[in-house]
């Protein structure tokens, strides 16, 4: 086995990177003799296609992927996830296609292979959207067969126990993408030991300092520790042989990086957490574990509020054991976890625990059966948006689910902590989140925005016709609620869209006494491929967002363009009503309200924005006249509007709440206000108002000009008006104004 040795190189601490003869050592133990000659095969032809190729630490490169097999021979994987592993960089770095693996090891293989290799060949536009477009081609690939993350967890493992051979700047982001990506995945797919190696090596690498100051003072410590968790142990186990309870007794040492994070979370210093030892007791049977408990209870006090019983309610890895802290002797706290044999192998393998790939029995077990749930919701999740989108969702989803409610009937939800009734509502199902109008918890109302804690009742009231509010997407925090409403929203936009375009078109087409049914089939058609669209809804959309002017399709849809403009007559009008959707707005610089006389700008992205004809703005957009729509009202609209006043007055005590108050006795809602000192004992009041027309407003404006503090009262135009420019941006309306909805100014 020369080939073997050539493959060794020092890891850090002494140890040795497994070469082949290790790794057929290994996999010689519980695979049959076929198997084993198929990795061996598979490891010559991964040496002959990486021939003269090195990694920086100087040995070949084809110790990396013999290491990374080895890693999943430990945990007992079959045949053809070791192939993948030996082979997961062929096609990446080498000439080798895919074609060839299938031909040589089979098409599970090559598909294996084939979703840990990176995307290098697309060019994309960052080195973040390669990463993440990488990553989701993996998580993807999972879906399909998830033996994919187990190789990609192995190749980052051995490259974290290599990573010192790397410059520091690279160190750094690998280490990073480590503790935030692949570390949390392992946790994910209860893959412990993996986790907890990837979190050191990664801490280690990224906190170079602060690692080596905290591996000093646990060194320290540990020969107490070691003292006194013995006769912890020692106590322990007496107590439950005297119960005839079988189950033997563990210390466990705590890691690094988990001792870091809990003094940040608690701003803890380093005695404080080193003074929490742990101990594990394992047993026969679910039933002795719960007995096991009442005994170690009985040995010492358990810390109130700090039990949690992760047997009936697992977490969504599938991890069961009973959690308890105990005052030990003097008061130290003991961290204890109670599980079975089954339970513990779990606990520290995870998925691959019970590892029988297509070969039903445990290939169907609750750990699996949670992972391909949380993976076919991956599919969900990458279908809009970007891929650093998608990449900040599944970071957010990676994270342990620490918040348990319930539904009406008792079944039991989990979600991440600090989730909100809203994602309860997305997490029951889609179409329950899009219609949800309200919610009680424990039987009580409460808004929507409220954060669930362990063990509440929630409830979801819905409403047809309901729909998502785009606010929520500031506080939801799973990444199905956010892409939920994001995909609802988007999909209503275009809707939207479509419809106003329509109108847009009919409107330009009747400039020429012409209906779009008036054009031909043949017409249509070499417009719509002119303009590189699939069907008219494409054209439509893109109208009414702006981005393509309907006066312009309508003349390429003319039989017979006209010279000169011949044949069109006055545009007809836009009628509005302020009820149209996302797609007409109303501009905030003037505010327009029902009866203003009013014109429309066509926007790209934002479709129709409606200003007054008196806006300063306007200057700007008569650049564009093409751009430019006539627009009128709708009688009766039926919704508020936001205008904006600007009230002065004499400074006194209080001279704003008495204006509010003035305000709200003419039913008008106040949506924000802000205060501008002037010289001498004058201010200036802008209130934000929510109003149905110009004749409500002028009502209001009425009720304030006769309050004994008030010198001054008019309409903001645009928002320079704040800046002194008060003869171009304000109108002043007088009581005589109110009767006439038509007036422009007073």
């Amino acid at each position: 086995m020369d080939y073997a040795s050539s493959l060794l190189g020092l890891l850090p601490g002494g140890r040795r990177t497994p070469g082949l003869k290790e790794l057929l050592t290994a996999v010689g133990k519980y695979l049959p003799p076929e198997q084993v000659a198929r990795i061996e095969e598979a490891a010559e032809f991964g040496a002959s296609a990486h021939k003269g190729q090195k990694r920086l630490s100087g040995e070949p490169f084809i110790a990396h992927p013999v290491a990374a097999a080895a890693i999943l021979a430990d945990l007992h994987l079959d045949a053809d996830t070791l192939i993948a592993a030996i082979l997961h960089d062929v096609i990446e770095d080498t000439p080798t296609p895919k074609d060839q693996l299938t031909a040589r090891f089979g098409a599970d293989v090559a598909e294996l292979v084939d979703g840990v290799t990176k995307l290098d060949a697309i060019q994309f536009k960052s080195r973040e959207e390669a990463q993440a477009e990488s990553f989701r081609k993996m998580l993807l690939a999972m879906v399909r067969d998830l033996r994919v993350i187990l190789v990609k967890l192995a190749d980052r493992t051995h490259n974290m126990r290599t990573i010192q051979a790397m410059p520091l700047p690279r160190r750094r982001a690998v280490a990073r993408e480590t503790l935030e990506i692949y570390a949390p995945i392992a946790e994910r797919l209860g893959l412990y030991n993996m986790k907890l190696e990837l979190e050191d090596l990664g801490f280690e690498a990224l906190y170079p300092h602060r690692y080596q100051v905290l591996e000093r003072a646990l060194r320290k410590a540990r020969g107490n520790q070691k003292e006194f968790l013995k006769k912890l142990e020692q106590q322990l186990t007496s107590a439950l042989v005297k119960n005839e309870i079988h189950a033997r007794v563990e210390t466990r040492e705590k890691h690094l990086y988990s001792i870091y994070k809990k003094m940040l979370r608690k701003r803890a210093s380093l005695a404080e957490i080193v003074d929490v030892y742990g101990l594990r007791i394992i047993a026969d049977r679910p039933d002795t574990c719960y007995r096991a408990l009442g005994v170690v209870h009985s040995v010492f006090k358990p810390m109130p509020g700090r039990f949690k019983d992760f047997i009936a309610i697992p977490r969504v890895n599938g991890y069961q054991s009973l959690h308890t802290t105990l005052f030990g002797p003097n008061g130290v706290p003991i961290e204890a976890q109670i599980r079975t044999e089954d339970m513990h192998r779990v606990a520290e393998s995870g998925i691959a625990a019970h590892w029988k790939y297509k070969s039903g029995g445990d290939a169907d077990s609750m750990q699996q059966e949670r992972t391909r749930e949380w993976l076919s919701s991956l599919v969900e999740l990458q279908e809009d948006g970007t891929s650093e989108e998608f990449l900040e969702s599944v970071k957010v989803d990676l994270f342990p689910d620490k918040v348990y409610v319930f539904t009406p009937k008792g079944t039991i939800l989990r979600l991440p902590s600090g989730a909100t009734v809203v994602d309860f509502a997305y997490a029951v199902h889609t179409d329950i989140g899009n219609r949800c109008v309200a919610a009680k918890v424990d039987r009580r109302l409460t808004p929507l925005r409220t954060v669930l804690r362990n063990g509440q009742t929630v409830e979801i009231i819905t409403a047809k016709g309901a729909m998502p509010n785009p606010s929520w997407v500031n506080f939801v925090v799973t990444a199905k609620a956010r892409n939920a409403i994001r995909h609802y929203l988007k999909s209503l936009r275009r809707t939207e869209a479509i419809a106003l375009g329509q109108r847009l078109l009919n409107q330009a087409l009747g400039e020429f006494r012409l209906a779009l049914e008036d054009v031909s089939p043949e017409v249509q058609q070499a417009v719509l491929g002119e303009f590189g669209m699939k069907d008219l809804d494409d054209l439509y959309e893109k109208i009414g967002l702006g981005e393509r002017l309907a006066p312009l399709v309508a003349r390429r849809l003319l039989p017979a363009p006209p010279a000169d403009g011949g044949g069109a007559h006055a545009p007809l009008p836009l009628a509005i009503a302020g009820t149209e959707g996302l797609l007409v707005s109303y501009a905030r610089c003037c505010f327009p309200l029902p009866h203003d006389p009013v014109f429309a700008f066509l926007s790209a992205g934002r479709g129709v924005v409606i200003h007054r004809e008196r806006c300063v703005n306007v200057e700007d957009y008569r650049k564009h006249p093409e751009k430019w729509l006539p627009v009128s009202w709708r009688p009766a609209p039926d919704r508020l509007f936001n205008s904006e006043i600007r009230i002065y007055v004499v400074n006194r005590t209080g001279v704003l709440a008495a204006v509010a108050a003035a305000i709200a006795s003419t039913e008008t809602n106040i949506h924000h206000v802000s205060i501008e000192e002037q010289e001498g004992d004058a201010s200036i009041l802008t209130f934000e108002l929510k109003v149905r027309d110009r004749k409500h407003l002028a009502r209001v404006m009425r009720v304030t000009r006769r309050m004994p503090d008030v010198t001054r009262v008019s309409r903001s135009i645009a928002a320079h008006a704040r800046s002194g420019r008060m003869d171009a941006d304000v109108e002043t309306m007088d009581e005589s104004d109110e009767p006439d909805p038509n007036l422009n100014n007073g």
